[in-house]
């Protein structure tokens, strides 16, 4: 048996299969906002429940992810990615035959099993496979495939959702995931498993924590804040988050190394992403409502609107290797939030009169200019100094943060969007148009919290480190 011949194929058949999963997780958690509109209008959605339908994703994606990822070094990745897969396809098959609401909602949360799965083990099985320069065309492709995935998300959503359906967006999951779960057995290597044990006490207990307390915000908005419901919601929230950092205080093996906050960068990081994953959450969220509710977009052409964002963002990412060394990460990061708070602040001041190129396109390029600046910087200072031993669990808490983030965020930003609107069941172009200027408005006060904490907690952190790095030794 001569396996040289067959390696090339392997490789390629390997590196398709990671990156057509990873595709359709990032896939899945943009095609929904073009489609929100008429999701909205097919199931009879109420203003909370339509923020669920993306948060149940994101915050099981998010709260799951690290154990997701011990998944897979402790049972084998090869096995848990198909295992995801599976899960991921099933519940796509669910969600586009969902009844009520109710239903998808619970759906999407399955799903956000699955991605919490399959993404880790992607990436881990890509860096397993590939060496040397290999791998960094690999981990190149890998990262050009979350640029592409989260914007062609946009445009193939309202692609179907205009064409067909918005459940099409979810039925195109099915027959990919059926071809990748009957690749990948032939083609993907299996790890060595280790020894340890599973954070499941973390993982729940941060997972009920955060849905809590974006249940509390969201059932707040809509019943008071004096509500029983809400001040139950709010004080379970609180004790199963003290619980959470109690645990992975003592854990033997925890999902998110307490320690790792010790630095002032790394928290930073984490706070920052945090923070600006709210805002641009929301970013998407409400300008694809008042693209189709107060301008008359149909969602294909929103989609499609979102696109002026997505070029400068992928232009402007193709510069940072070289910029960085240049003028480094941290100026890359501030400049990177100042852009996208401007644009941010520019896009909050629609109106129903307002044209899409003056208040929206261009306040677009700032936005994506912005996040083709500060992504990259967030990430290296999330895992800035720390041991090979914690380089795994801070790269999974950059993650969690992000999906979290997307969560909260967005929960605070519809309780925000509630005060502009008018009275429930009556929706207008301008009541559209207000709800959508008003949590913009709260998105530029998150992008600005996000900037306070660069300049307290990543700025003097990087400086001390780099005047320690210029000590004689």
């Amino acid at each position: 048996m001569n396996p040289t011949p067959t390696r090339a194929p392997h490789k390629g058949a390997i590196l398709t299969i990671i990156l057509v999963s990873y595709f359709m997780i990032l896939l899945d958690n943009s095609v929904i906002f073009t489609a929100l509109p008429s999701l909205e209008a097919d199931l009879g959605l109420s203003t909370s429940e339509l923020a669920w339908v993306q948060d149940a994703y994101t915050l099981v994606f998010g709260g799951l992810l690290l154990l997701g990822a011990r998944a897979g070094d402790l049972l084998g990745r090869k096995r848990v990615f198909i295992f995801g897969l599976v899960v991921f396809s099933v519940a796509s098959l669910l969600i586009a035959f969902a009844p009520a609401g109710w239903f998808l909602i619970a759906s999407r949360a399955v799903q956000g099993i699955g991605a919490a799965i399959v993404a880790p083990s992607a990436l881990s099985l890509l860096t397993a496979s590939f060496e040397g320069r290999e791998r960094a065309r690999a981990v190149a492709a890998y990262a050009a495939t979350a640029g592409i995935g989260a914007s062609l998300g946009m445009v193939v959503g309202g692609a179907l959702a205009s064409w067909f359906s918005w459940r099409a967006g979810f039925f195109v999951n099915v027959p990919i995931g059926i071809a990748m779960i009957a690749l990948a057995p032939r083609f993907l290597p299996e790890t060595q498993t280790q020894k340890g044990r599973f954070d499941i006490v973390g993982a729940i207990t941060a997972t009920l924590g955060v849905g809590g307390l974006v249940f509390a915000i969201l059932h707040g908005s809509e019943n008071g804040w004096d509500d029983a419901l809400t001040v139950i919601a709010f004080v379970l929230a609180a004790v199963f988050l003290v619980v959470f950092v109690v645990a992975e205080s003592r854990a033997a093996q925890p999902i998110m190394p307490l320690r790792l906050f010790a630095s002032r960068e790394r928290t930073g990081a984490y706070l920052t992403r945090f923070l600006y994953l709210g805002a641009m959450i929301g970013f998407f969220y409400f300008t694809t409502q008042f693209l189709q509710g107060s301008l008359g977009f149909t969602p294909l052409q929103a989609g499609i609107a979102f696109l002026p964002m997505t070029l400068v963002n992928f232009a402007v990412a193709l510069t940072i290797p070289r910029l960085s060394d240049k003028v480094g990460n941290t100026v890359l990061l501030v400049a990177g939030i100042v852009l996208t708070l401007g644009g941010m602040l520019w896009l909050s001041r629609i109106a129903p009169d307002s044209g899409y190129l003056a208040a929206v396109a261009a306040p677009m390029l700032l936005i994506g200019a912005g996040q083709g600046l500060a992504f990259a910087p967030m990430t290296t200072f999330g895992i800035a100094g720390t041991t090979p031993e914690d380089a795994g669990a801070a790269s999974g808490v950059v993650n969690t943060f992000h999906q979290l983030g997307t969560s909260v965020g967005l929960g605070i930003l519809v309780a925000v969007a509630t005060i502009a609107a008018p009275a429930p069941g009556v929706e207008t172009a301008a009541s559209i148009t207000a709800e959508a200027s008003t949590a913009l408005t709260a998105g530029t006060g998150l992008l600005l919290l996000a900037l306070v904490t660069t300049l307290a907690l990543i700025v003097p952190g990087s400086l001390a480190n780099r005047r320690a790095a210029l000590q004689p030794a």
